[in-house]
């Protein structure tokens, strides 16, 4: 072997290494990368792995790495699922290739895959399991607020409604019992006014009567004056 091959051979040795070194790295930047904003993630690769438009993009696909790789495989059922956390629609899925022992670990929102490491070695795709899952439950902890918020404004909304309709059918009861009461206080006055009256028409019927008993007594008196008096029969 020649110098000049010995040098390329030991060139090539050090290539090889560098980027073993360096692909580590850049899968850690992606676990620490921040979520990307809307714009961003339109034009990224983290669509819907059901996407229809998955086959008419399949050039962009090529360029998105990682992402479009492990769509690719879980649309054509090559892949095992292992584990799988959700944090609302956030979660972290984790995946096993038996052919080539190969991981692939991912974070996703709403079944779309937004960040993926692809690894070998399975103590790394454990830790970028742990990793993806608190970084999902971290994203998913405003969105678990929000949905708690409104379920309880909701709760809140229909208690507002029960209370309200409580409120008219007790107000309209009142409005029909203050009906009533008048009603029945204008009926005791009523009452009142013809008892009055009914015990004078009453006191005057009594002297009345007693005044035709007078009467009766004294014409009894005169008529049985003219009489005479009834004795007992004599015996023959």
């Amino acid at each position: 072997m020649t110098p000049i091959t010995q040098l390329r051979h030991a060139t090539l040795a050090v290539a090889i290494a560098l980027c073993s070194a360096l692909a580590p790295a850049a899968h850690a930047l992606e676990l620490l990368a921040p979520p990307l904003p809307a714009s961003a993630s339109a034009a990224s690769n983290s669509k819907h792995i059901f996407s229809p438009d998955d086959d008419a993009d399949e050039a962009a696909s090529q360029a998105q790495g990682n992402v479009a790789e492990l769509k690719q495989m879980v649309q054509s059922n090559q892949l095992t699922e292992l584990r799988t956390t959700y944090n609302g629609s956030y979660g972290a899925t984790f995946f096993f290739y038996p052919q080539d022992l190969v991981y692939y670990v991912a974070l996703f929102q709403d079944k779309r895959f937004w960040r993926v490491v692809k690894t070998q070695d399975d103590a790394r795709a454990e830790s970028a399991c742990a990793q993806f899952a608190r970084k999902s439950y971290d994203l998913a902890d405003g969105e678990i607020c929000r949905m708690q918020l409104q379920s309880q404004k909701a709760l809140l909304e229909r208690v507002i409604a029960i209370s309200d309709d409580r409120a008219k059918r007790l107000s309209a009861d009142l409005s029909i019992a203050r009906a009533q009461d008048s009603e029945v206080s204008q009926r005791q006055q009523q009452l009142q006014v013809e008892s009055v009256a009914l015990q004078g028409d009453k006191l005057s019927a009594e002297r009345k009567l007693r005044d035709l008993q007078r009467q009766v007594e004294q014409l009894q008196h005169q008529n049985e004056a003219g009489l005479p008096s009834l004795g007992v029969t004599s015996e023959r």
